[in-house]
């Protein structure tokens, strides 16, 4: 029997019998850290209060959201998307053969239950019983609890915030076994791993918000350049950490933001960007320069020159602060890159005419 056999007896016998097998992972989410300088905030997992492990409870720490699990940043590549779903450690083999014996009885025992899903749970019976498997997938003698201690069972873990049902439920093989010690077997491509784990960092990850500083600040004049600048503040690292910490197997990955440059757009077809590529630069811990008393009329190191009014409205000045991101964790040497991160803040600006005076 392949992996084609395993699948359909991970979407026959377990839809019937173990709807909550498949596990959608908690929102556990940690206090923001706005300074981003390290410091952890408390995120609470562990047991399920009955002794047994709760599975794939991720720890998030350091600067994530809180209270929901989607941060605040937007990645650059609109084709990167965290993990849909991933295997991860669930239960001891004691307490996997009560649960899953149990929930398997009173399936089996149900009304109706007869034909190919009577089958399926039956031939799922056998193979955490009975020794039954097949290519690449050993069967099990009494649920393995005579390795209890030595491994844990894994099972798929759905990421509550990918929209897309199949994706999130693509993860569908029946739970299996990990001695302590040892990675999953190579068939299971979805195990989790510190990368994943970064890129679930990333993905709760809370960057300050951006405000750009303006003058003049709220109305300024045609043709004349508006400076923007950056307060150096927000410029310290912000880091998001992940992991994973149960008996016998322990996965974190830390997550970096680096602040790198301001990306602005005027809100105007009609406008000019200092410099051309509306993309400023961090030079010397800063982007831009603060504006000062007789600089009006001085070409900014950032900023814009509006060539036409708004005509009493407004235009929607958007700033984005783009994000350098990079990865560390378990089994990595050395930073790895991840897609750039922004932060958009969206300005009303006024422009008006400039007022001559006839004499």
């Amino acid at each position: 029997m392949n992996r084609a056999r395993r699948t359909t007896l991970g979407t026959a016998a377990l839809t019937l019998a173990l709807g909550t097998l498949v596990l959608t992972a908690p929102a556990h989410a940690a206090k923001p850290v706005n300074s981003g300088k390290g410091r952890e905030a408390e995120a609470k997992g562990g047991s399920d209060g009955t002794g047994i492990y709760a599975a794939a409870q991720i720890h998030y720490t350091g600067a994530v959201a809180q209270g929901k699990s989607r941060g605040n940043v937007t990645s650059s590549d609109v084709t990167w998307a965290p993990p849909p779903c991933w295997y991860a450690p669930y239960l001891g083999a004691k307490d996997f053969k009560k649960k899953m014996s149990k929930e398997l009885k009173d399936s089996m025992s149900a009304p109706g239950m007869g034909g190919h899903a009577g089958a399926a749970l039956s031939e799922l019976q056998r193979h955490y019983e009975d020794d039954y498997g097949w290519t690449d997938t050993p069967g099990y003698k009494d649920y393995n609890v005579d390795k209890d201690g030595k491994g844990m069972f894994w099972a798929a873990v759905e990421n509550p915030d990918e929209p897309d049902v199949l994706k999130r439920s693509s993860c569908n093989d029946i739970p299996f076994w990990v001695d302590k010690g040892e990675a999953p077997p190579p068939q299971y491509e979805q195990a989790i791993t510190s990368k994943m784990l970064a890129e679930l960092a990333y993905q709760r990850m809370q960057l300050p918000k951006t405000k750009v500083s303006l003058a003049p600040e709220g109305t300024t004049k045609v043709n004349l350049p508006t400076w923007a600048w950056l307060d150096k503040a927000v410029f310290d690292d912000v880091r998001a950490k992940a992991a994973i910490d149960v008996p016998g197997f322990h996965l974190e990955a830390t997550t970096t933001a680096r602040p790198k440059s301001l990306s602005i757009n005027p809100g105007s077809d009609d406008a000019t960007m200092i410099p051309a590529s509306g993309e400023c630069p961090i030079v010397d811990g800063k982007i831009g320069a603060p504006y000062a008393k007789g600089k009006s009329k001085e070409t900014p190191p950032c900023g814009i020159v509006y060539n036409r009014s708004s005509k009493g409205a407004t235009f929607p000045l958007k700033a984005s602060l783009i994000w350098e991101i990079s990865w560390t964790g378990t089994g990595q040497d050395g930073p790895v890159g991840m897609p750039d991160g922004t932060i958009e803040v969206v300005q009303d600006i006024a422009v008006e005419e400039v007022q001559s005076v006839n004499r």
